[in-house]
């Protein structure tokens, strides 16, 4: 079945699968524009939600919002619209658990950090969007959304579909049909959602601030604003930066250079000062983080394609290093 109708003309169901904060987020937005979603997370949030609505704390007003929850993904069977919201470590496991619950048409959206997460779906026999996701949100109680910067998406297709025997959408310059329907019904509910039509570079693009930002801040407990305003950790971030740069052009990706990243990540700080990473609040609660998606997979990367990666490799053996003392 199509995105675009359904037979009763009921609005598009929609499942948040795995649904902390960036889940929530996206799904209370959608929720709120009329759009019937179903978060499915850990049980201790669900309930809470199930009970008294998520809490929604964004520039320093409350209000809450009503959502279906479960914790198995059974509501599944009926979604339209599956947004995943893993951990990437958990991504080909949590794939293989939904496959076989999808209906035909159902479109899924890896909501995800990280760049491969398509590709590792698709051996696993789901065929994703990919989605790049800006917001810096955080669970900072049980049913407790705290919102503090940004909140919009760029969707696509990871390169070619498994299925294409010809060039398609995907291989030109057009988004596929259903990228452009997930980005009409996420700018309809008022975040903004571009449509892209091969989202790679997008990803590599969020990987690079992701690198900048997320370890520093986790090793330092800091604020996005405290490592902007310190010239040692902009120094660092641009080492970290360049690094990204040559590995994803070396992969045959087409990023702009060093300084234009530079740049953007240190915009985005100025503009997301009082956010933390969410390697920074993985580590505070004691879960383990995605830091072989983000600096650990550039190492491995570069590994693969020849180009040094100190600055990363230092910075993802030293998050590892933490989460030890996690698994201990």
């Amino acid at each position: 079945m199509p995105l675009s109708d359904r037979p009763d003309g009921a609005p598009k169901r929609t499942v948040v699968f795995g649904a902390g904060a960036v889940g929530c987020y996206f799904g209370a937005k959608l929720a709120e524009a009329g759009t019937p979603v179903t978060l499915i997370g850990r049980a201790a949030h669900m309930d809470a939600i199930r009970r008294d609505g998520l809490l929604f704390d964004s520039g320093g007003v409350q209000h809450r919002v009503r959502m279906d929850t479960d914790t198995r993904p059974e509501p599944i069977r009926d979604a339209d619209i599956v947004l995943f919201c893993v951990k990437t470590r958990d991504t080909q496991a949590a794939a293989r658990q939904i496959a076989p619950l999808l209906r035909p048409g159902a479109v899924v959206v890896s909501l995800q950090n990280g760049v491969d997460n398509v590709e590792r779906m698709r051996g696993a026999g789901v065929d994703a969007l990919g989605a790049v996701v800006y917001v810096a949100a955080a669970m900072t109680g049980l049913g407790h959304l705290r919102h503090s910067g940004r909140g919009d998406l760029v969707v696509g297709e990871y390169g070619r579909r498994p299925e294409d025997r010809t060039p398609t959408q995907a291989s030109t310059t057009a988004p596929s049909a259903r990228a452009v329907a997930i980005a009409r019904l996420f700018e309809a509910a008022g975040v903004p959602c571009r449509a892209e039509a091969d989202v790679r570079a997008a990803l590599w693009d969020k990987l690079v601030l992701n690198c900048a930002y997320n370890a520093i801040s986790a090793l330092g407990r800091a604020r996005y604003g405290a490592l902007i305003d310190d010239a040692d950790v902009r120094a660092l971030m641009r080492e970290t930066i360049d690094e990204c740069v040559a590995v994803a052009r070396a992969d045959g990706v087409p990023l702009a250079g060093t300084d234009a990243h530079y740049d953007a990540a240190v915009r985005l700080g100025e503009t997301m000062r009082a956010a933390t990473s969410s390697m920074e609040q993985d580590l505070s609660n004691g879960r383990l983080t995605e830091i072989d998606s983000l600096n650990g997979y550039v190492v491995k990367r570069g590994a693969t394609l020849g180009v040094a990666t100190p600055a990363n490799r230092t910075l993802a053996t030293l998050v590892r290093l933490l989460e030890r003392r996690i698994s201990a």
